[in-house]
C-alpha cells in the first residue's frame, strides 16, 4: 500500500506578515482552491492503492491538522506531534516508524504541506511512474524541471538512467547564485530539488541506520515512548530534544549509493516567498497579482494583498510587495522577497508578538479577534463554533463582562449555569470559575470586555478542557 506521509512543521516565515508561527503558510489559503495543506491531503487521494494519510507536525499546530483533515473527509490518519522542530530526516523517520508498523512493506510518498501542484493530474501519473523505483529498493526524488535560472532553490544533477525508470542521481546542489543557475538551465542536466520522496519505508530506515545511526536511535527512543493523546500520538519531549536537527538531503540522500531522481512537470512551486506566489497568481493587464481590496494606478508587475475593509492604494510603483494585515503591513522590492525572514529575526529579538501572533487567534473551538487594548483593559470579538465549548477556567488578575451578538450561550458561572440570547449580557468578576458554552447549531458570536492588573493569554487556570489542554 502506499501512504502519503505529509509534513507539516514549516513556519513559513518568508509570507510574513499573513503566515506566522501559530497559523503558517500551509493552512492558509494562498493559491488554488483552499489551504496548501488540504490541497496536499486531496491531491493525494487519486493515487492507487493508497491509504490515510500520516502528518508529522507541530504540537503548536494540531487542532489545525485535525480539522482540516476532518474537512477534507479523510478518517483514519495518524497525526504524530513533534515537540519542537528536528528537522526533515526526523520528522521523515517519525513517520517511517509508524507506517512499519501496519505494513513491513509500506511505501511512503512524503510530501510537504505547504507546496503548491498546478496540475494534479500530471502528479498521479509521476507517482505512478516511480513506484517500481521504489520497489526496487531505490530513494526515489522528483525533480522539478526548471523553467528558468532560479537561485531560491537546490538542483539534483542527473546520472545514468534506470531500468526501473528515471535516473540515478549524481550529485545534489545547493542554492546557486545567478550564473551558476544560468548554466545549469543551458547544460540540460539539471532538476530542481522538489524537497518530495518516494521510498519503502524501511528502506529508509535502513539507510538512516547506515549514514546517521544515532539519529535513527533517539527517535526510535522518543517514538517508544509516545503517548496517545486525544486523536493525536504525542512523542517525547525530552527524548525528541536529543535527536540531531538535519534534514533528508544531507543525513540520507546525498550519502546513499540507492538515491534516484524522476524528472517531472506538474506546475510545482514551494510558495516559498511573495515572489514565489507573485509568479503564480493571475495577473491583470499590468502584470500585477491583486487580491482584496486595492487599487493600483500606473502599477507594473507588483503583489498587492489586503485584508478585508482595507484599502491598498498604489501609484507609478513597479516591482513591489505590499502585503496588509489587520496590526501589519509589508512593503518589499519583490527582488528582496527572500529577505522577509529578517524582519521576523528582528520581531523575535524585541520581543514583539507579530512574529507568531494574528490579531485573529484560532482556537479549537472558534477564535478570537482582539478590537482594542490599553492599559488594564482589552476588547475582544469571541466566536464560538456550534456544539463547541471553552475550557472551565478561572483568572487571577482580570473581569470580564460577555456581551452576546448572535446566537445563544450557555454560561457557567461559579454555581450558576444559565442561557444568553442576543443583546443580553453578563459579568464574570475575578476569580470566578466560569465557562462559555455554544449549544446552539449556529455561531456565537459575544464581545468581550476584559479589565484588571495583567490580561496575558497565560492567566488562565484550566479545571476541564475537551481538547486535553487542563
Amino acid at each position: 500500500m502506499l501512504t502519503p506521509l505529509i509534513l507539516s512543521g514549516g513556519s513559513g516565515t518568508r509570507l510574513w506578515p499573513v503566515s506566522r508561527r501559530n497559523l503558517p503558510k500551509q493552512f492558509l489559503a494562498l493559491a488554488g482552491d483552499g489551504t496548501l495543506f488540504g490541497q496536499t491531503i486531496r491531491r493525494t487521494r487519486g493515487l492507487p492503492d493508497v491509504t490515510a494519510p500520516i502528518v508529522v507536525a507541530s504540537e503548536d499546530h494540531r487542532f489545525l491538522a485535525a480539522e482540516q483533515l476532518l474537512e477534507a473527509g479523510i478518517e483514519g490518519a495518524a497525526i504524530i506531534l513533534e515537540p519542537l522542530a528536528r528537522n526533515t530526516a526526523p520528522a521523515i523517520a517519525l513517520g517511517a516508524l509508524r507506517a512499519v508498523e501496519t505494513d513491513p512493506d509500506a511505501i511512503v510518498l512524503v510530501l510537504p504541506a505547504d507546496h503548491l501542484v498546478g496540475d494534479d493530474g500530471q502528479f498521479v501519473e509521476a507517482v505512478t511512474r516511480a513506484l517500481p523505483l521504489a520497489r526496487a529498493g531505490w530513494l526515489a526524488t522528483f525533480g522539478i524541471r526548471p523553467a528558468r535560472p532560479e537561485t531560491g532553490f537546490g538542483y539534483i544533477r542527473r546520472g545514468d538512467a534506470l531500468p526501473e525508470g528515471g535516473f540515478r542521481v549524481e550529485r545534489f546542489v545547493e542554492k546557486p547564485d545567478l550564473a551558476t543557475a544560468e548554466a545549469y538551465l543551458a547544460d540540460g542536466g539539471y532538476d530542481w530539488n522538489s524537497g518530495m520522496f518516494l521510498f519503502r519505508a524501511a528502506r529508509y530506515l535502513e539507510e538512516l541506520e547506515l549514514h546517521a545511526p544515532g539519529m535513527l536511535a533517539a527517535v526510535r527512543e522518543a517514538y517508544g515512548l509516545a503517548r496517545r493523546d486525544l486523536d493525536f500520538l504525542r512523542v517525547d519531549a525530552a527524548l525528541f530534544a536529543a535527536v540531531p536537527d538535519n534534514s533528508i538531503d544531507y543525513a540520507v540522500m546525498e550519502k546513499t549509493q540507492r538515491a534516484a531522481v524522476l524528472p517531472v512537470d506538474f506546475g510545482w512551486s514551494d510558495i516559498g516567498s511573495w515572489s514565489a506566489l507573485w509568479m503564480v497568481g493571475p495577473r491583470d493587464a499590468g502584470g500585477n497579482v491583486r487580491e482584496g481590496d486595492t487599487l493600483a494606478v500606473d502599477t507594473r508587475d507588483c503583489l498587492l494583498r489586503s485584508h478585508e475593509r482595507h484599502l491598498i492604494a498604489t501609484v507609478g510603483v513597479d516591482n513591489l510587495i505590499v502585503v496588509s494585515t489587520p496590526d501589519a503591513t509589508l512593503v518589499a522590492h519583490r527582488d528582496a522577497a527572500q529577505d522577509v525572514k529578517k524582519i521576523v529575526d528582528q520581531l523575535k529579538a524585541s520581543g514583539r508578538s507579530e512574529h507568531s501572533l494574528h490579531r485573529v487567534v484560532r482556537r479549537p473551538w472558534g477564535s478570537y479577534d482582539s478590537l482594542e487594548a490599553a492599559d488594564r483593559f482589552q476588547v475582544k470579538r469571541i466566536v464560538v463554533k456550534p456544539g463547541a465549548s471553552l475550557s472551565l477556567q478561572k483568572h487571577h488578575h482580570r473581569a470580564e463582562h460577555w456581551i452576546v451578538v448572535s446566537g445563544t450561550a450557555e454560561v457557567t458561572c461559579d454555581e450558576k449555569v444559565f442561557l444568553l440570547g442576543e443583546n443580553q449580557s453578563t459579568y464574570i468578576p475575578l476569580g470566578s470559575v466560569h465557562r462559555l458554552r455554544n449549544p446552539g447549531k449556529v455561531p456565537l458570536e459575544l464581545i468581550e470586555v476584559q479589565s484588571g492588573s495583567y490580561l496575558g493569554e497565560d492567566d488562565i487556570v484550566r479545571f476541564d478542557d475537551v481538547y486535553g489542554r487542563a
